[in-house]
């Protein structure tokens, strides 16, 4: 299925994307995307019409619609690990039956969002100035990016991420927090990661060190009560989820705890019902006009279809400054295989590096090598209409202005003609006319999407979540792997595990490469 979007790349890869905007004068509607609140515009892509049909077509030979509604009923789509796939049904507020096994899940998801509910208001009534979330991956990545994104709307106590085992982290935290007044929310689904529980307990001695119970000090958000009850957590302090919400998929639940004390409840549901409408969006709409399949399918044109190994998330919000990284996580974790699902080897490229900052500071770090480097780097640029800040309304007029600007400079570029009339009126002549307009030379016809919002609200929030979520969904079935697990990363912690006695010189390194036993002798020399 691959071979006609081959074939329609090499036709489209020089394609100029000014050329169709001038053949089309309604270019810019055709090609863009509204559902909801948000506006999804690719019309800057060397994408026309008859690419558009070819990229539909692969998304129907990969039977997306009928994987969507597997996804939705609870079957097993994981199948690697055996389980069902159904984030989506945390943010199912209103009830509908999801099965699993022949049981309703539904049912508990609202009664576990009704604990979290009476825990985060009695956290909020309380004393407590500061919580300290203690995860990793999902545990962290999520709910910390969400919390900096809806600062306007945090009325709680402060809230604290804790994520790496390096002591900096929790050190520098506890730093500014009165042992009195802080909760710890401990977030690991096994309760064996061994970077939370590190943290967890080093979060304990400090309490103790300073004379205070460690008694209603700790929150689980834990698959594993056993465990958090041995560790000293009541059960009535334990929010559990199921094994069908994968890590990075699980900040709709008790992983958003920490979110929810932050925003109150009422906010958090606003969050959830942006999820969920986009979803209800995902499950309906007509593939052409469905933001999520149209996000995942110019993904797919620009990666496995141009060849561009790379993808720029570009947020000009700066409370969006964690997106990048959160989706780096949600896309590269997901996508980042080279096996299908039955276990033969991808005849395509996987998913793209992805990565990014917020504008307007990129601007001014690498946008010089988005705009004239040798490699074309597709950008993602988001931005909100309005502002929270109205008495700052000039800022935000700059930011959007910036924004606009970085998309027509990719798309139009500067010619050398352009250039050399630059020079010229700089007064230089010659051979240094040449050479000075040559390095002002932008090749443009670089593409760029534009995803925009209203204002960004939890509601709003919710929606790009889900979009992206969905986004990765589609590619993984296009590319036809698992999206769900991550395997990847398992032999670097079995090894950092046998490795800690090496590294405290309890035990020999014979059995290690020469570069490791190297590196262990340096630690040693130094430590």
């Amino acid at each position: 299925m691959w071979d006609a979007l081959k074939t329609a790349a090499e036709a489209g890869r020089d394609r100029s994307i000014l050329d169709l905007f001038d053949a089309d004068a309604d270019r810019a509607e055709a090609f863009s995307v509204t559902a909801l609140d948000l506006l999804f515009d690719y019309s800057k892509t060397q994408i026309d019409t008859a690419t558009r049909d070819v990229l539909i077509a692969l998304a129907r030979a990969a039977y997306v619609e009928a994987r969507r509604d597997s996804m939705f009923s609870g079957t097993k789509i994981n199948d690697t690990e055996g389980r069902a796939v159904l984030h989506t049904a945390l943010r199912n507020l209103d009830g509908d039956p999801v099965m699993v096994d022949g049981q309703d899940v539904i049912p508990g998801v609202l009664d576990t969002l009704a604990r979290m509910e009476t825990v985060a208001n009695d956290v909020r009534a309380s004393d407590f100035t500061d919580v300290v979330n203690i995860g990793i991956g999902g545990s962290d990545l999520g709910p910390a990016m969400a919390y900096l994104a809806l600062a306007p709307y945090c009325d709680g106590p402060r809230c604290h991420f804790v994520s790496n085992v390096d002591a900096a982290d929790i050190a520098d935290t506890l730093r500014g927090c009165d042992p009195e007044k802080t909760l710890f929310i401990v977030a690991s689904k096994t309760f064996t990661t061994i970077e939370t529980m590190t943290n967890a307990r080093t979060a304990r001695a400090w309490l103790q060190e300073h004379g205070v119970s460690t008694d209603g000090r700790f929150i689980a958000l834990s698959s594993n009560a056993d465990a958090a009850s041995e560790w000293g957590i009541p059960s009535e302090r334990v929010l559990g989820f199921e094994d069908w919400v994968g890590g990075r998929y699980s900040m709709w639940g008790p992983i958003g705890l920490s979110l929810m004390i932050a925003i109150g409840p009422d906010a958090f549901k606003a969050f959830l019902r942006g999820g969920q409408a986009m979803d209800r969006h995902f499950r309906s709409a007509a593939l052409h006009e469905n933001m999520p399949v149209m996000l995942a399918l110019v993904g797919i044109w620009h990666n496995q279809g141009l060849g561009h190994a790379t993808r720029a998330v570009l947020p000009y919000d700066n409370r969006l400054s964690r997106l990048p990284a959160y989706l780096q996580q949600l896309e590269m974790e997901s996508n980042g295989k080279s096996v299908a699902m039955d276990g033969t080897s991808l005849t395509v490229h996987s998913g793209p590096v992805v990565w990014g900052e917020p504008g307007t500071n990129g601007q001014h770090a690498f946008y010089q090598l988005i705009h004239q480097g040798t490699r074309v780097i597709p950008c993602e640029f988001m931005v909100a209409a309005e502002g929270h800040e109205a008495d700052l309304r000039h800022h935000h007029e700059l930011l959007i202005a910036n924004c606009l600007a970085q998309s027509e400079a990719l798309l139009r570029g500067r010619s050398l003609d352009e250039a050399r009339a630059i020079m010229a009126k700089k007064g230089l002549t010659g051979d240094e006319l040449e050479r000075q307009a040559r390095h002002r030379v932008f090749p443009g016809n670089r593409p760029s999407t534009t995803l925009m919002m209203p204002k960004l609200t939890p509601e709003v929030l919710g929606q790009i979540i889900a979009l992206y979520e969905h986004r990765v969904f589609v590619e993984g079935v296009i590319l036809g792997i698992n999206s769900f697990d991550q395997w990847g990363v398992e032999l670097g912690k079995e090894l950092a595990t046998s490795l800690g006695p090496l590294v405290s010189g309890d035990a020999p390194a014979d059995d290690k490469d020469g570069s490791t036993q190297a590196l262990l002798g340096y630690v040693k020399r130094y430590s």
